[in-house]
């Protein structure tokens, strides 16, 4: 399991959300704290402020899933009050929330106890209805008057749940407080309300919102410390659960057709939770999950592609790759595994092996992203620079472009002598990294060396007039 994050760590998170939300002076400064533009500004500061904690899952099937079903499942929306994102936070904590600005988390656990996709569907479409319906913004109107350190201790409370939130609010008088910011049985009936609004309309089952609630709630909370987050954020009780059985009886929630984006989601969903598994539970215990599945059933491929990807992360590649190959032969047309065991290859430093496996891939998604990063890593590893750079330079017309991509472009360029443009890339990955020194002085160097090449002069110019009208924002 992961490790909890230091409590030092999450009070300078609080905060420093604490400042964001809070002008100069003790108190918030009008009856409105947040309007639409304030709480976008708000959302994107939020995520930076998460990132640097390092607790966000960094897994390209992963992310491309909870991302497409939230997309999937706000479909219906006609208008959005933000451009949605959708995270995963490695822990084995029980909660989600929607953060300011159409920010919505999953933590691993949650999801790990998740049955089936109609669930996660259901979770996630109420969290997008907490969001469509501003509920974060109207519960910090509501508290205008919460001072500064009073409300540190809410957000750090709000954010932990359990023991080490009730020890970061201890003496702030916060706990009061922290229940009026926590959604209240109305924010919840209408969050239900949309949530079962949205996932009908996208051809899930809603009412498996209920089961997934269920799941939460099961066991004897008399510690309140160890209760589940989610139960503390989201009110539950005998009225909402019985309020849900009678929606979920209703016709206007019954989903009309089941599509083949609803049928495709229900199919990957047990390769999602193999990888959510794999990439967020304790390697030796995700380990003892797969091989205790592999003694069940010997023939499976997912308890193989979980352990060649827990065996690749822990740098175990021989084993890594004789589970892939395993699974391989089980799903010889598997875009996932098939880029996993090129990756492998990449790692062992076996290029050649990698590029005729990442080639296969690229017959099934000739646009892949992870396969044609990787593709060109071994290029790179070969010393094969100009296919390296025919690769990236693909990958940089990809919207949005990984940082990493920019700085193989950097080296790349950099072993052919190409100095200018490595220096470029290297400025624009800095750029991408929020180093602006570092940028800055690799785009003074890229315009001293590109005299002479007017093209590459304007992309440039273009690049740095970007970052200062960035940077004076």
């Amino acid at each position: 399991m992961m490790s909890k994050k230091p409590v030092s760590s999450i009070v300078a998170l609080a905060v420093a959300l604490a400042l964001l939300l809070v002008p100069a002076g003790p108190f918030f400064r009008n009856a409105h704290a947040l309007s639409i533009d304030e709480e976008l500004v708000l959302g994107k500061k939020f995520l930076a402020e998460i990132q640097k904690h390092n607790v966000l899952l960094e897994d390209d099937y992963a992310n491309q899933y909870i991302n497409s079903l939230g997309q999937y499942l706000l479909r219906s929306l006609e208008t959005r009050p933000f451009p949605f994102h959708f995270h995963i936070i490695k822990d084995n904590t029980l909660n989600a929330f929607s953060a300011p600005g159409g920010q919505i988390f999953f933590y691993s656990g949650l999801i790990e106890t998740m049955d089936n996709c109609d669930m996660l569907a259901g979770v996630l479409a109420h969290e997008i209805g907490h969001s469509t319906a501003r509920h974060l913004s109207k519960r910090i109107e509501q508290n205008k008057k919460i001072s500064l350190a009073t409300l540190a201790g809410i957000l750090a409370g709000a954010f932990l749940g359990g023991v080490a939130a009730n020890a970061l609010i201890t003496g702030s008088m916060a706990a009061g407080i922290q229940a009026q910011l926590h959604y209240s049985r109305e924010d919840e009936r209408q969050a239900d309300q949309l949530g079962f609004k949205y996932a009908t309309a996208a051809g899930f089952i809603p009412s498996a919102l209920t089961g997934a609630l269920k799941k939460i709630s099961q066991g004897n909370w008399i510690d309140m410390s160890k209760m589940p987050p989610y139960l503390l954020t989201h009110p539950m009780g005998p009225e909402r659960m019985a309020n849900l059985d009678s929606m979920a009886q209703q016709q206007q929630y019954k989903p009309a057709v089941t599509t083949a984006e609803v049928k495709r989601f229900r199919a990957s969903f047990p390769v999602f939770k193999t990888v959510i598994r794999a990439t967020c539970v304790d390697p030796h215990d995700a380990e003892k999950f797969f091989q205790e599945a592999l003694k069940r059933n010997p023939g499976a491929v997912l308890p193989h592609l979980g352990l060649g990807i827990v065996s690749m992360n822990m740098s175990e590649y021989a084993a890594a790759e004789d589970h892939l190959k395993k699974a391989l032969l089980k799903a010889p047309h598997s875009l996932l595994i098939l880029r996993t065991l090129g990756k492998v290859y990449q790692l062992e430093g076996k290029d050649r092996d990698a590029i005729a496996v990442l080639k296969q891939a690229l017959t099934l998604k000739h646009d892949d992203p992870v396969a044609l990063f990787t593709l060109a890593l071994s290029y790179e590893g070969l010393e094969k620079y100009n296919e390296a750079i025919s690769v990236l330079r693909r990958l940089d017309s990809y919207t949005p472009t990984k940082k990493e991509v920019y700085y193989h472009l950097g080296i790349s360029y950099g072993r052919l002598n190409r100095l200018a443009l490595a220096h470029f890339n290297f400025a624009r990955y800095f750029k991408a990294l929020g180093e602006r020194q570092k940028a800055g002085f690799h785009f003074k160097k890229a315009r001293e060396l590109a005299q002479g090449d007017p093209a590459l002069m304007r992309e440039i110019s273009k690049a740095m007039g970007k970052s200062h009208k960035k940077k004076r924002k």
